[in-house]
């Protein structure tokens, strides 16, 4: 019925046949008609109901059928009920109790029934447009319509309608909600009496902590408060006339109009109960009486119950120390255990409903619990504790039932004065049952009481009707005997059901915003954070409160658990990676303070006072040292760091409840979801920290990035000292990201970022002669110009910050680098085969006549574009000499973090010769990867395989950009390199011998220094070496140049 009311008033869920707008009329008009509907004189009305009547007809059977089910229902409890009365069944919660819960639950099932029937309000037209459709298919109405339809005018006001029916049956459920007078008042007594009671605490009697926890109706001490309110109130509405003649029930049912506002019907259906006593019953009792009880609500539930759960908080917190400690008292005193969970549920359930449907009332506070969270951890502790210990708390009760049950119940048996043959028969299987039992039995033994529990409801029945032949009302000793029984037979087989009965709070799937609220609450508070896995996993328990005979609602339950589990462990890992990036960058701050060029200050300082120079002006504040920060003078000043550390160490002993979570059979991870969020936000610090911006051309300096990741991921190591996690596979993860071009979210990383800044930056300015590079220095260094830069070039590519770039990036980051640099190196080499082939002619005869000297010189002059080429050679040898000082850098890092796998890669490029094998690149390529310096550079040589589809101007860079451009572009040609590479030697040494020979000062200018770049190019070249150089070129040039480009400057002092 719940079900129907809620997929009828979602529109979502609607049946389609009443969202139709072809369908409009008809509905009109059979809820106008209904149930007298002529199906065959309005048929215009029902046109659209004729043209679909087996959709329709095959839409609403499931609906029609279910108000089927609720007509038999009603004729089965009418029948049960009458026949109860015809036997004068004795009813008494402390003498049969299975046997009076069973008949109280029976009246509050069907009057929950009846009023969710009465509450649909599409019923009327879900029947009327079945019947109309089967009507029209088979020729008549459906049977049963005319009973279904008079059942719905009946219970139009249902409460009126149910009252009849239950006026002959008021003596037997007064006598059974009267049972209660004992049990009810003593569950709801006010926390002073709990307190010097000290309820639920075994510190208050240490001597008798190993005595066997009993009571005379164990069953009734973990009775839900809530199923007894509901007893009450439904039971003496539907009965309302006792209420006129016995004062004993009208000072029960005012106890219960005193618990609270609202009842639930079923899920998140509750009832007005004030609302509805005054609409029906107060012709006999006066209506200042009910609203009496509602100003005492209103007055004194919320503060009551408030302090329900603040006691329950640290009664629970202190019995599960006890039993955490020593698990053997969980045979003992499991009693105490399920008491205190029943308790505990009974609260959160009461607060849930009242928090949904809140009314008006000043003290809107005491309806707002912001420390829900550790009553619901403890509840959960308690189940896990009682799960993990199962088989202590199986072995003691199985001894208890053989070796002390069975003979008390034998006794009690021979003192019984009359025993019928076959209550006899029950009784003697209960103590040769219990006395079989093994009393060293096995924790893999399996046990069964069902037989027996179902027995002893059979005994309750036999010998609760009128003039019995054995009267349990005159054995009261026989039913305590039996109640305890009973519980230790649960304590072995039912443990699972009995914990779901005392302690599941799945209805908080049916009250998602007060759930969430709850969790809102608990977050603000610091000390209430170590408890909020509580809530995602409350959420394991929502696949319990689903139903067999309603399997469509199912999936929706199930969608709405995880929403809520996965939105509560997000929001916990949210709170959880913010403190603890928090406190990182605290401890980044403190790290950074040690940075070298943090010291200025300080050296500066010292050097006034070693010259006895004047000391800073009084007004101006003296700085810090790094450290100063952990002197202190007073321990009770709390620094943020204090904080900090306070509130990680609270969120994370929230992830001990529980390692995993089932939530309808999907298997949930809390840490997961910790490690995802801090993987996402750490990414962005990384990224953050870079300060890279594009407009200005400003970056962090690889050094400085460095500190910080190291800051940072130190100390996110601490974190394992709190949780079970694997960090170091979260850091991997990360910084394996940031050598990619992009993060598994798609974002920029540092690889894309320096990248991008290297070479829009750094090697742009180097290729237009405002950085220059320096071999000596192994950096580039800026160039002094009118021009100022935004950044000095050899705070980025000295040796130490080229390293630190290399442990940043990795060989992976440092590929894509390479990658970029190339891009650009084809680019200038497509613009040199466009210069190469404009003059392919006069090169082609050029290199036919290298010998003659005059033939030489014409052709020379025939050649355009020299500056040009100069200027694009000298481009790609910037970018080679940055390529190779990252690979140098990149070969110092591999080597310190993985020297054994270096050594196997040296050694395999250095039995490899080009000469042998053209596939040599694949062996290079790997060399290339680990930094290792190759003859034949393979990132070079696919880039160019591609195309086929320390001066001031950095001219000493042509060297690099000759040797590594011929090697390539001769490896792509399949060609020998070192032939090929003598050719061109033989050409150059002519041309420059020629040039020594000009007289011309224009064409003679700066010949040392070309000397000294083809002495360079031979120098760095694998393929040539100086006995070839020798043979075509006289050292004593090259000796003759090297002194006039070193010669000395002559200093003149005055």
């Amino acid at each position: 019925m719940n079900y129907i009311k809620k997929s009828c008033a979602d529109v979502k869920t609607k049946p389609s046949f009443l969202t139709d707008k072809s369908h409009e009329s008809a509905v009109k008009h059979i809820n106008k008609k209904f149930p007298n509907i002529d199906f065959r004189g309005n048929i215009q009305n029902l046109t659209s109901v004729q043209r679909q009547k087996s959709e329709v007809l095959a839409a609403a059977s499931s609906y029609y059928e279910s108000f089927l089910d609720v007509i038999e229902f009603r004729d089965h409890v009418y029948e049960l009920l009458n026949t109860i009365d015809a036997c004068q069944c004795f009813f008494n919660i402390t003498v049969n109790f299975d046997f009076t819960k069973n008949y109280l639950d029976l009246i509050t099932t069907y009057t929950s029934v009846i009023i969710l029937l009465s509450r649909i309000d599409e019923k009327k037209a879900l029947v009327g447009m079945y019947n109309c459709a089967h009507e029209m298919t088979n020729g008549s109405s459906d049977p049963s319509y005319r009973r279904l339809g008079q059942m719905f005018l009946e219970y139009e006001h249902p409460w009126k309608k149910l009252t009849e029916e239950f006026g002959p049956h008021t003596r037997s459920v007064t006598a059974a909600l009267l049972s209660l007078k004992i049990i009810y008042p003593r569950r709801n007594l006010p926390v002073e009496q709990w307190r010097s009671a000290q309820l639920l605490s075994l510190l208050s009697a240490p001597a008798a902590m190993l005595d066997p926890a009993c009571s005379d109706t164990m069953s009734c001490e973990f009775l839900p408060m809530e199923v007894m309110e509901r007893w009450i109130i439904f039971g003496f509405l539907l009965c309302h006339g006792t209420l006129n003649t016995n004062q004993a029930s009208l000072e029960l049912w005012k106890m219960g109009l005193q618990s609270g506002f609202f009842f639930t019907l079923t899920r998140d259906e509750v009832i007005n109960i004030h609302k509805v006593s005054e609409d029906l019953i107060t012709h006999l009792i006066s209506i200042a009486d009910i609203r009496e009880c509602r100003e005492y609500v209103l007055t004194n539930s919320g503060a009551l119950h408030k302090e329900r759960r603040q006691y329950l908080r640290g009664a629970m917190k202190e019995l599960f120390a006890v039993l955490e400690d020593e698990p053997g008292l969980l045979g003992p005193k499991a009693l105490f255990v399920f008491m205190a969970l029943s308790f505990s549920r009974d609260e959160v359930l009461w607060l849930v409903r009242h928090s949904e449907n809140m009314p008006k009332i000043k003290m809107p506070e005491d309806f707002i619990d912001k420390y829900m969270a550790e009553l619901l951890f403890y509840m959960e502790k308690f189940r896990n504790l009682i799960r993990k210990y199962k088989h202590v708390i199986q072995r003691y009760h199985v001894q208890y039932l053989a070796q002390f049950d069975a003979l008390i119940l034998n006794d009690t048996i021979q003192n019984m004065y009359v025993c019928p043959e076959e209550e006899s028969i029950l009784l003697s299987s209960f103590v040769s049952t219990l006395s079989a039992l093994p009393v060293k039995n096995d924790d893999n033994d399996e046990f069964d009481f069902t037989a027996l529990r179902l027995d002893w409801l059979r005994l309750q029945a036999y010998t609760s009707v009128n003039k019995a032949p054995l009267p349990i009302k005159d054995y009261p000793d026989l039913s305590k005997v039996m109640s305890m029984i009973q519980f230790h037979t649960q304590m072995v087989d039912s443990i699972e059901e009995l914990l779901q009965e005392t302690s599941e709070v799945s209805i908080l799937c049916f009250f998602p915003r007060v759930f969430e609220k709850m969790f809102s609450q608990s977050s603000e508070e610091v000390n209430m954070k170590r408890y909020l896995l509580s809530f995602p996993s409350v959420c394991s328990q929502f696949s319990q409160c689903g139903h067999p005979l309603c399997p469509e609602e199912v999936k929706e339950m199930e969608k709405r658990s995880l929403r809520l589990c996965v939105t509560f462990l997000e929001q916990l890992a949210k709170q959880t990676s913010s403190v603890l990036l928090e406190l990182c960058a605290e401890q980044h701050k403190l790290c950074d303070e040690l940075q070298p060029q943090r010291c200025a200050e300080t050296i500066s300082a010292a050097r006034y006072r070693k010259q006895k120079k004047p000391l800073q002006k009084k007004g101006e504040a003296q700085k810090q040292k790094p450290g100063s920060e952990s002197l202190r003078k007073d321990r009770a000043v709390i620094t943020n760091m204090d904080k900090l550390h306070l509130m990680l160490t609270e969120l994370c002993s929230s992830y001990s409840l529980c390692s995993d979570l089932v939530v309808f059979n999907h298997a949930v991870v809390p840490t997961e979801f910790l490690l995802s969020h801090l993987e996402k936000r750490l990414i962005e610090v990384i990224v953050r920290m870079a300060r890279y911006n594009q407009t200005t051309q400003e970056i962090a300096r690889p050094s400085d990035l460095l500190a910080g990741i190291n800051a940072y991921t130190t100390n996110l190591h601490s974190l394992s000292s709190y949780i079970n996690i694997d960090v170091t596979r979260l850091v991997k993860s990360v910084l394996l990201q940031q050598t990619h071009p992009q993060d598994s979210h798609g974002g920029e990383t540092l690889t894309t970022l320096y990248t991008k800044w290297y070479l829009e930056s750094l090697l742009r300015q180097a290729s237009n002669s405002l950085i220059i590079h320096c071999p000596m220095m192994h950096c580039f260094v800026s160039h002094t110009t009118e021009s100022e830069l935004p950044f000095r070039a050899e705070e980025f590519s000295d040796v130490s910050e080229l390293q630190s770039l290399a442990e940043v990036l990795g060989p992976y980051g440092l590929k894509f680098l390479s990658e970029n640099l190339m891009w650009h190196i084809t680019s200038q080499v497509s613009e040199l085969k466009k210069m190469v082939m404009e003059n392919m002619d006069t090169l082609v005869q050029m290199r036919n006549s290298f010998d003659k000297p005059e033939e030489m010189a014409n052709l020379k002059k025939r050649l355009t574009g020299g500056e040009n080429v100069l200027k694009r050679m000298t481009i790609i040898g910037v970018i080679l000499s940055f390529r190779s000082m990252t690979q140098d850098c990149l070969k110092y890092v591999l080597r310190k973090h993985c020297p054994y796998l270096m050594g196997p890669i040296e050694c395999l490029r250095d039995f490899v010769f080009p000469e042998a094998d053209i596939q040599v690149t694949l062996v290079f390529e790997l060399a290339s990867a680990a930094g290792l310096k190759c003859d034949i550079d393979p990132a070079l040589v696919a880039a160019i395989n591609s195309m086929k589809t320390g001066h001031n101007n950095n001219i000493h860079c042509l060297a690099t950009a000759v040797n590594q451009l011929s090697a390539a572009m001769f490896t792509v040609q399949n060609k020998n390199i070192e032939q090929e590479l003598k050719e061109f030697l033989l050409l150059a040494s002519s041309t420059l011998l020629q040039l020594g020979q000009n007289v011309e000062k224009i064409e003679s200018k700066n010949r040392e220094s070309v000397y000294l770049l083809l002495h360079m190019i031979v120098e760095d070249s694998p393929f040539l070496s100086q006995d070839m150089l020798e043979s075509c070129f006289p050292y004593v040039l090259l000796r003759n140049a090297y002194r006039e480009v070193h010669k000395p400057i002559i200093v003149t002092l005055g």
